[in-house]
């Protein structure tokens, strides 16, 4: 499943790269593309959207 997802406060490369960590603690094998000029987040992922939005506020990033 790929899920599109708009983190507002991704703010620049780092903020991305924590995002993807946050991600591959729930789900190993995603693919995630987050890019800090769009504020969008793609994920390509076998856990439940839930789960991916809830690590990323976990994170620090709530999905809008």
């Amino acid at each position: 499943m790929t899920l599109t997802l708009t983190v507002p406060n991704m703010a620049c490369s780092a903020c991305a790269n924590n995002i993807t960590n946050a991600v591959k603690t729930i789900d190993a094998d995603a693919i995630v593309e987050a890019d800090p000029k769009t504020k969008l987040v793609s994920v390509e992922t076998q856990a439940s959207e839930q789960k991916i939005k809830d690590a990323l506020a976990e994170a620090g990033y709530p999905v809008a």
